[in-house]
């Protein structure tokens, strides 16, 4: 008979903790992302709205703007032919400014809308030339409709004239209500109206 020769057990490896471990960061770093998107959705959310009132309190200063230049244009239109720096009218408009500069804004209106926004808005007519419509060299972005039928070599009315100017009816003129406003917390937000009125 042999003699008994006992046997050792290999000792354990461990494998389970180092696992447990890897899973742990894993769910560490997965729960500081999701933290993460959920504040940066938050602040998405808030600065959105944020936005969206500022928009809502420059469109106060269109309307303004609108109004004036509505009622200016039904009771007294030659007024238009001119500068009106306290309603923010401009006569004419250089092209060639960006809204962001200080240059385009000059002779703008400066309002309160009731709850403490300060906006500031411009009227630009679209000509040339501070002049009346009809001045020599006035150029004016005007629009007309156009009623034209189909299959008309020459509309009634019109001049067989190769360089006339044809409209149908009255010329609209086109004027640019541009309103700003500067928020508290350092936005702002510009918006753009384009107003045709009868030349």
């Amino acid at each position: 008979m042999t003699p008994f020769k006992p046997s050792f057990a290999r000792p354990a490896r461990g494998i389970a903790l180092p696992v447990m471990l890897i899973m742990l960061l894993v769910l560490l770093v997965s729960s500081i992302y999701l933290l993460r998107s959920s504040n940066s959705t938050t602040l998405t959310a808030s600065n959105l709205a944020y936005d969206a009132q500022l928009a809502r309190a420059s469109d106060f200063g269109l309307h303004t703007g609108f109004q004036w230049l509505s009622q200016t244009a039904a009771a007294n239109k030659a007024l238009l032919n001119a500068h009106v720096t306290a309603q923010g009218y401009r006569a004419n408009m250089n092209t060639k400014v960006n809204v962001r500069a200080s240059e385009f804004w000059n002779g703008s209106r400066e309002i309160d809308d009731g709850k403490g926004n300060r906006i500031r808005y411009v009227i630009h007519r679209m000509c040339s030339m501070v002049a009346p419509n009809n001045a020599p060299g006035q150029a004016c972005v005007r629009t007309t409709a156009n009623t034209a039928e189909l299959g008309n070599t020459v509309r009634i009315g019109d001049s067989m004239k190769t360089d006339t100017v044809l409209y149908n009816g009255v010329p609209q003129i086109h004027y640019v209500i541009t309103a700003r406003i500067d928020g508290p917390r350092g936005g702002n937000v510009i918006t753009q109206m384009v107003v045709l009125l009868g030349a």
